[in-house]
């Protein structure tokens, strides 16, 4: 499987080989593509679970047997299967946040409906409160992936094969500075993203116990990988320090078309350039290095912003997915989230997300955490003013203003109050 983009932008690549120089430039050009904000995105992972027993593994040839069904479904959004089993749709580019939400909410009542004839459920955690991580696909991709992950620890496996997310993607924004500037929106995403972390928290448990996290899944993302789960750092300018980011980010794969896809331990993309490397990589090669990069923000000619834990009940996705796209394409709203979170740069300091004490309190401990209770209240008032503008309907912004109100306003996530959570508990 290929992870499915709703918004890629990617330039056509070729399979000659080129030069360090090219690759910078190349990268520059792809990663920010500017324009007025008017399309946005989601992608929303799903645990599968028994719909009867919850805390049982479903079998593989179950799995199987409902993804060969789920293939002939005429979806809109794309239909992927992760390393874990866990199920992903991509939504098209949408015109509008309604469009966004109609479209993908037709396309998972169909595979909730299918899923439910396999006595099978999508399931709304963070990370899997009850199963430990196993593998389902069996690809030289995944296989390369776990043995990379591996070498720093459990984290790797638990993030590919027992987590999931509500992933949003928006426009990188105009060229000029301002609210709606690339700049302005890159810095946003990062600082915003500890707030978001915070509010959206869904994964308390592993392995039928309390971690000590609201978001045990972005634990484990701090943990993964030296380099690979990080951002840039936010004082360069953007286009350079993503550049950067990647060429010196180690490769993962060094594809084959027989054998492992393992890679020297350590090469970075700049050094394979360098001829340090197995043969001499292509553009190809340097867009598939893109897709084994896993920052909190990714920047993909949009910007994918990936650190929101799944979320319960059929709809949940849909509140993160409305203040995000308002907080980022209405003015008023960016300004006012902007100015909320531009204070929690220095408790952020100078480490990059996910690792920095900013992102990590998020993690542990949600809206219980002052400053961000503070902030998220700030940007929830704003976003709630802007969903009219962006004409969210009654129903999405009353479920906005259900959130508000039994989380943001009483300092808790879904990690504190769904009581699906619970162990010993199953989830329905």
């Amino acid at each position: 499987m290929h992870r499915k983009s709703p918004r890629v932008g990617e330039a056509t690549v070729l399979t000659t080989p080129f030069t360090e120089t090219e690759a910078d430039d190349l990268l520059r050009c792809i990663c920010f593509k500017t324009g007025p904000p008017r399309r946005i995105g989601v992608e929303v992972e799903w645990l599968v679970h028994d719909l009867h027993d919850a805390r049982s593994p479903v079998q593989h040839h179950r799995l199987a047997d409902a993804y060969a069904a789920l293939s002939a479904l005429h979806l809109r959004s794309a239909l992927t299967v992760e390393p874990g089993g866990q199920l992903e749709l991509s939504s098209l580019p949408a015109e509008s946040l309604m469009e966004c939400i109609d479209s993908v909410s037709a396309d998972l009542t169909a595979v909730r409906g299918l899923l439910r004839t396999r006595d099978l459920t999508l399931a709304g955690f963070g990370q899997d409160p009850w199963q430990p991580p196993r593998r389902y696909l069996h690809q030289p991709r995944y296989d390369a992936m776990e043995a990379h992950f591996d070498r720093t620890g459990p984290a790797g496996r638990a993030m590919m094969c027992a987590s999931a997310s509500v992933q949003v993607c928006v426009d990188a924004g105009h060229e000029e500075p301002g609210p709606l500037g690339f700049g302005r929106r890159w810095r946003l995403a990062h600082l915003l993203g500890a707030v978001l972390v915070a509010a959206f928290a869904n994964s308390p448990y592993r392995d039928g116990r309390p971690t000590g996290w609201r978001s045990a899944r972005q634990a484990v993302w701090a943990t993964i990988d030296p380099v690979r789960a990080l951002a840039p750092p936010l004082d360069a300018e953007p286009r350079a320090a993503w550049a950067a980011h990647v060429l010196d980010s180690p490769v993962m794969c060094v594809r084959r078309a027989d054998g492992p896809w393992d890679a020297p331990p350590g090469l970075t993309f700049r050094e394979w350039l360098r001829a340090d490397g197995p043969g001499r990589p292509t553009r190809e090669d340097l867009a598939y290095h893109l897709t084994t990069l896993f920052p909190p923000v990714r920047p993909r000619g949009h910007l994918e912003l990936r650190m929101i834990d799944a979320q319960p009940g059929e709809d949940g996705w849909i509140v993160p997915l409305a203040v995000t796209a308002a907080l980022f394409d209405d003015q008023a709203a960016a300004e006012t989230a902007y100015r909320a979170v531009k204070s929690l740069a220095e408790r952020a300091g100078a480490l990059p997300a996910p690792r920095n004490p900013l992102w990590l309190d998020a993690a542990r401990s949600g809206l219980a955490d002052t400053e961000l209770r503070e902030a998220a209240e700030l940007c929830f008032a704003a976003a709630l003013e802007a969903l009219p503008r962006l004409g969210a309907t009654p129903e999405v912004q009353r479920a906005v203003a259900a959130f508000t109100d039994r989380h943001v306003a009483r300092g808790l996530t879904p990690a504190d109050t769904s009581s699906a959570l619970a162990p010993g508990k199953d989830h329905h």
